[in-house]
């Protein structure tokens, strides 16, 4: 049933781990040695959190945070709400904001600046999807997945009203399926 309403793959499921492998290659590097907390942006990032965090070779911590601004909708409201808070204090820590996709930007200044303010010692974002045409604020990720073209897409963790995060793949949802 999911399947059918899938418009075509945009990422397999093999590409993604290949690229989640180099990426959690890379962290490794670039914090060796560092205090590193990891917070994963719920539910989206989930997925890639799991996958990208047993990739990395170093010491981890890990924390999560639920964020609303999309609801049932398929662009940003603006407005952004933290439903769920991390659980540990992150001052002078290392944070990696892990992230599914970054579009409008919004979701993701309003996180940077409000996990900026507990000053921790830096402060970068991991993202799978980069969806840099909709960017309506100047943000990039640190680290970066995909660069992906501005389609409404599914999979792996990213849902259209909580369906589909479970697809292995990264897929582009069909038009009418969000319109209806």
């Amino acid at each position: 049933m999911m399947l059918e309403d899938i418009d075509r793959v945009l990422l397999t499921e093999d590409e993604i781990q290949q690229r989640v492998a180099e990426l959690g290659e890379q962290l490794s590097q670039d914090y060796a040695g560092k205090d590193l907390v990891i917070v994963c942006i719920l539910k989206g990032a989930l997925h890639f959190m799991a996958d990208l965090t047993r990739k990395i070779s170093i010491p981890v911590d890990m924390d999560f945070m639920a964020i609303s601004s999309y609801g049932a909708s398929t662009k940003s409201s603006g407005e952004v709400r933290i439903l769920q808070d991390l659980d540990a204090a992150i001052a002078n820590r290392h944070v990696l904001i892990v992230e599914d996709i970054v579009d409008s930007g919004l979701t993701l200044k309003y996180l940077v600046d409000n996990l900026s303010s507990r000053r921790p010692a830096s402060l970068k974002i991991a993202t799978l999807l980069d969806k840099p045409a909709r960017r309506v604020v100047p943000i990039s990720p640190d680290y970066n997945g995909f660069l992906i073209p501005d389609e409404f897409v599914v999979g792996y963790g990213l849902d259209y009203a909580e369906k589909y995060r479970n697809l292995p793949f990264i897929g582009i949802l069909k038009p009418e399926v969000y319109s209806k």
